[in-house]
């Protein structure tokens, strides 16, 4: 199922929270929501998977974040909610996705969601089906140039100007809670073997 060799992927899961011990782990927010994290290997190098939200939506128009959505009453956990809304935002398949842990929980500072992030390895070379109300594009972003393009930059938001890291690829800029939760792989990540995609750099949340 999953792309890459399988020492990799259990390199990946060894550093990794456990699904168990990240749904245990109290964050401060009004609302419950988990995202998925995808991963894939293509030609030696890892690549995650990430959706950009409309322009006229009146929720974070036009931001990139993983696949996710805020937790349903009745689901079983909010793994099963990252999921969902992944097969429901992008099209993958519950069954395609090779789960391999958790990284840490982490709070939107404006919306006031508690986000739980899980990472998944899918087979490289998919095609997704965005959600139409949703979704305007699916992207697929190198870890080396996720990497390439980190700097702590100077944004306006709502009016204030704020310091914070930040990724960006071409013009693709990820900010916020999705840069927190780069920031914790790529932590985690650091010092294995993947084909340069690890960073010697802190982080800290923006």
């Amino acid at each position: 199922m999953a792309s890459g060799t399988d020492s990799t992927t259990e390199s990946i899961r060894r550093v990794l929270l456990s699904v168990e011990d990240a749904l245990e782990i109290d964050v401060q927010g009004r609302t419950d929501a988990a995202v998925l994290v995808p991963l894939y290997r293509s030609g030696g190098e890892f690549y995650a998977v990430f959706t950009k939200r409309r322009d006229d939506l009146r929720r974070h128009p036009g931001e990139i974040s993983f696949p996710g959505g805020r937790y349903d009453e009745g689901e079983r956990d909010l793994l099963a909610t990252a999921l969902r809304e992944a097969e429901e935002e992008i099209g993958l398949p519950t069954e395609a996705v090779e789960v391999l842990g958790a990284l840490q929980p982490t709070p939107t500072i404006a919306t006031g969601y508690a986000v739980y992030p899980f990472v998944g390895m899918i087979e490289a070379g998919r095609s997704w089906t965005p959600s139409a109300g949703e979704v305007a594009d699916v992207l697929e972003l190198s870890l080396s140039d996720l990497l390439a393009g980190y700097a702590r930059r100077r944004l306006v938001r709502r009016g204030l100007p704020i310091r914070t890291d930040t990724y960006l690829v071409d013009d693709h800029l990820i900010w916020g809670a999705t840069a927190r939760i780069l920031a914790d792989l790529f932590d985690r990540i650091d010092g294995l073997a993947l084909n340069g995609a690890t960073r010697g750099q802190s982080s800290t949340a923006g």
